[in-house]
């Protein structure tokens, strides 16, 4: 890496339906970008998710929220790249299109949780994904991490020690983490608003006065 590259700070990017995005979301990126000293996490809505079924809320309308909720916040972007492809939403994809944008010296992180690191095999190219960053692992309680298998294996032979690690070079480690776990989930919210009951306070209120403007999850079945 030349100097410029290694005093730079790291990017991350986590993605997600965010369907609709909440203040859990919020607060744990918020913890990521100081824990790491990120320079900026990228809000990454997925358009078309490969391994389930499609949110009933549009993808526009759920990166609509999304922009809302980081307005105020510099270091929290919102990042429309999969809505401005067709197709399935490959993360590798935008992880390339990503390493294209910072260069090939800049650190960058793609951020998941347990439950995705366990599905791991089933993702597309997913040994390629350490080509282009590392991989940050959000553990909840009450999640392990696997204790054999190929993925397994794979972890064990690429984990980061600590994340002062993030920034020794641009991609190819595994960094497990603990955040603050934070209660709250889409699903409770969409079933508060499906149910004409008050989802404030779990959310962001300009996020919240989206829902509320554009009449969404008012249906009678879950939303994805």
């Amino acid at each position: 890496m030349t100097a410029t590259a290694a005093n730079a700070s790291p990017v991350a990017v986590l993605g997600g339906t965010f369907n609709p995005i909440h203040n859990g979301h919020l607060r744990s990126a918020l913890e990521l970008v100081e824990l790491l000293g990120l320079e900026r996490l990228h809000l990454m809505p997925c358009a078309n998710p490969p391994h389930r079924q499609a949110p009933g809320c549009p993808a526009e309308s759920r990166a609509d929220m999304v922009e809302r909720a980081v307005a105020g916040e510099a270091r929290l972007v919102c990042d429309r790249r999969e809505l401005a492809r067709s197709g399935p939403s490959w993360t590798v994809d935008s992880l390339a299109g990503l390493r294209d944008e910072y260069g090939p010296e800049r650190s960058l992180g793609l951020v998941m949780g347990c439950d995705a690191l366990l599905g791991l095999e089933r993702w597309h190219r997913w040994q390629a994904l350490l080509d282009y960053a590392h991989i940050i692992v959000i553990a909840r309680p009450g999640w392990h991490l696997p204790g054999a298998g190929t993925v397994a294996e794979w972890l064990a032979q690429h984990r980061m020690a600590d994340p002062d690690a993030l920034r020794a070079r641009p991609a190819g480690g595994v960094l497990v983490l603990e955040l603050r776990p934070l209660a709250i989930s889409s699903t409770e919210i969409r079933a508060l608003c499906r149910a004409g009951r008050s989802a404030r306070y779990l959310l962001p209120e300009p996020v919240l006065d989206y829902i509320e403007t554009h009449e969404l999850y008012r249906g009678t079945a879950d939303d994805n």
